[in-house]
């Protein structure tokens, strides 16, 4: 029995033992905010973020790479990994920079004024940083950053005034907040299709797209569409159409809420 209890007992030490499970990673905020070891260079996660913003906004986000950045910045490839651990660290520091722009003065409390200051201002920013658009759904909804998380407390806190329940009001948000991106999409979309073309103007996406309008034009089966075509006098003005749907979203919580 001795014998058998050693074998037992070196059989189970042969065994491997588990690995311990990693402990999850701090937050890219979480980490910034811990005091760190003097700087020996003047490199900061907001040179980072506006290097990787200015690229950006004239390549595109796929032109923000490491190396890229090291070289804009001047200093060595592995210098930013001080600060950051990758390209998604660096989409979220862009991100929370370029949401800075968004400044609501505080005298605004209407909370109709607030949600449409922070619309049209989310749509320049948009229009002035169209790599957002090219950031997928799961990187951006990941992106949960301090300047982003501020510009959406700062559209809740007028609507809990209102008596509003917290999930209606989160549906609100998200309501007007679907408007505004999808729109804002589609306007970068179409710019950047003009560019990739070489298309200056309005008239020559259009005259590019006439062969295939024409026809379709020409079955009869979209005859609205025929008569916007006709008679449409906003087609050059998006700035007016994204307003004007933009108050149909609006009026639309204020009557369905009696607000």
């Amino acid at each position: 029995m001795a014998m058998a209890r050693r074998n037992d007992e070196a059989d189970a030490a042969a065994e491997p033992k588990p690995e311990p499970k990693p402990e999850p990673q701090a937050s890219l905020w979480e980490r910034l905010e811990r005091p760190g070891p003097a700087p020996r260079t003047a490199l900061t996660p907001q040179r980072i973020a506006e290097a990787a913003v200015a690229i950006a906004d004239v390549e595109g986000i796929d032109a923000v790479t490491m190396r890229r950045l090291a070289s804009e910045l001047g200093v060595a490839p592995m210098a930013a990994y001080r600060y950051v651990s990758g390209k998604d660290d660096i989409l979220e520091l862009m991100i929370d920079t370029v949401y800075a722009e968004l400044d609501i003065p505080e005298a605004v409390t209407d909370w109709r004024e607030v949600m449409r200051a922070n619309a049209l201002q989310t749509r320049a920013v948009m229009l002035a940083h169209p790599w957002l658009v090219q950031i997928s759904s799961p990187q951006s909804l990941r992106a949960l950053t301090p300047n982003r998380m501020a510009a959406a407390e700062r559209m809740l806190a007028p609507l809990d005034r209102l008596g509003l329940d917290i999930d209606t009001m989160m549906a609100v948000l998200g309501t007007v907040g679907a408007y505004v991106h999808g729109a804002a999409s589609a306007e970068c979309a179409q710019r950047l299709l003009m560019k990739q073309e070489g298309w200056s103007d309005n008239n020559e996406l259009r005259q590019a797209l006439a062969p295939q309008m024409s026809y379709l034009m020409s079955t009869g089966r979209y005859p609205t569409y025929h008569r916007y075509i006709r008679e449409g006098v906003h087609k050059d003005d998006p700035q007016w159409r994204f307003e004007t749907g933009l108050d149909c979203v609006l009026d639309g919580v204020a009557a369905r809420f009696r607000l």
